[in-house]
């Protein structure tokens, strides 16, 4: 049994803070708004405490799980991801004009969620399985080919959707783990090109719904459709605006209580924050996930293996990007594209997924601590090229 002790209670506690704040903003965004409530304002409080109380034990189960079990597993989680992306593409239920959402016994699941993490920990897999078989120090052709192609199966389904947000939240994980995994710069470079490449072939090929291309272009103009496709934005930078320094209250914020931000409990919950506690608590949340993301990092650095430091470097690179990308359309400096934002977004998947990342974390850090498993001498010595 691992002692709770050699828990990073500072990952911990940063994420305990986050789920909590969840709890606060989706309450306040919600308890107004009767056509969502039905007039029960605790009625997505009490959602979310359910969705925080799953999200704990999920954590808790993998943190405590051998870490042998963690990679044999994680093949079937990978299935069962992109299994459920296929899934999607045939009964999947379409909202907000993509088709992402599967519902199981009342329950809705968005497996996109499900394969950011199934695609950091397949590459980082096959990375130490190659590892510990060879002994050329820089990463290959080979592995470089077999991670894109793990990572290339959900790629394309989520784009068939179409969800633009997962889909660039992936390629950015995608570039972070090739990165950390010492790939020769012209495989990132190739990267790049070919990111791009798909945007541009998305946008002029008709891949896009026309309300995604809509968001791009009041993205380049904020003017071109303030009452379109640029509402969002526009009253999402109103009520940050509207915060000051130390916010209008929580519960008192005015664009928050009107319910004038649309999705503000999912896509949009950075605004409560910035409405209701100002620069001040908002700052204080980005903080939060600096904290998370640091200490991620902090973990793949100090892993004794090439799968715990792969998988933890890749789980900081998502969240990061996914952060950055919602709270910088809350701002207006990223479009528009539905991502939510980790820890504090309504919803179970998003909050899961993270979870899930988290415990995987936190099963990492408990490993090299005891420092009772010993990585083959070939992944060793990836780790140190």
């Amino acid at each position: 049994m691992v002692s709770l002790r050699r828990l990073d209670w500072v990952l911990m506690g940063a994420v305990l803070l986050l789920v909590a704040l969840s709890a606060l903003l989706v309450w306040s965004a919600t308890a107004h708004r009767v056509d969502l409530t039905d007039g029960d304002s605790t009625a997505y409080l009490r959602k979310q405490l359910v969705n925080i109380a799953i999200g704990l034990g999920l954590l808790l189960a993998v943190t405590f799980v051998d870490h042998r079990t963690v990679r044999i597993l994680a093949p079937l989680v990978y299935l069962l991801s992109v299994a459920g992306l296929v899934l999607v593409l045939f009964v999947g239920s379409t909202i907000n004009g993509s088709r992402s959402w599967l519902y199981v016994g009342g329950l809705s699941v968005q497996p996109s969620e499900f394969a950011k993490l199934a695609v950091v920990i397949g590459m980082a897999l096959v990375l130490a399985e190659r590892a510990s078989t060879r002994w050329r120090r820089r990463v290959g052709t080979v592995e470089v080919v077999l991670m894109l192609a793990i990572a290339g199966v959900p790629a394309v389904l989520i784009l068939l959707q179409p969800d633009l947000g997962t889909m660039l939240v992936l390629s950015a994980t995608v570039f972070g783990v090739l990165a950390v995994s010492g790939a020769r710069r012209r495989w990132l470079v190739a990267v790049l090109l070919g990111a791009a490449s798909v945007a541009v072939v998305a946008l002029s090929g008709g891949v896009l719904k026309a309300y995604q291309v809509d968001r791009f272009l009041a993205f380049v103009d904020p003017n071109l459709d303030p009452r379109g496709a640029g509402y969002n934005v526009e009253q999402a930078r109103i009520a940050i605006g509207n915060g000051g320094l130390f916010g209008q209250g929580l519960f008192h914020g005015s664009q928050t209580r009107s319910g004038f931000v649309p999705e503000q409990q999912t896509d949009f919950v950075f605004t409560v924050a910035g409405e209701e506690l100002g620069l001040v608590g908002a700052g204080l949340l980005i903080a939060l996930l600096c904290v998370v993301i640091w200490r991620a990092l902090v973990i793949a650095r100090r892993a004794e293996d090439v799968f715990g430091r792969v998988a933890a470097a890749g789980i900081a690179c998502w969240f990061g990007f996914q952060a950055f990308q919602n709270i910088g359309m809350c701002l207006g400096i990223m479009p528009v594209t539905g991502v939510p934002l980790p820890f504090l977004s309504y919803g179970g998947s998003s909050l899961f997924a993270g979870m899930l990342a988290v415990g995987l974390l936190q099963n990492i850090h408990v490993r090299s601590q005891t420092r009772t498993y010993v990585a083959p001498y070939e992944e060793r010595r990836v780790l140190t090229a």
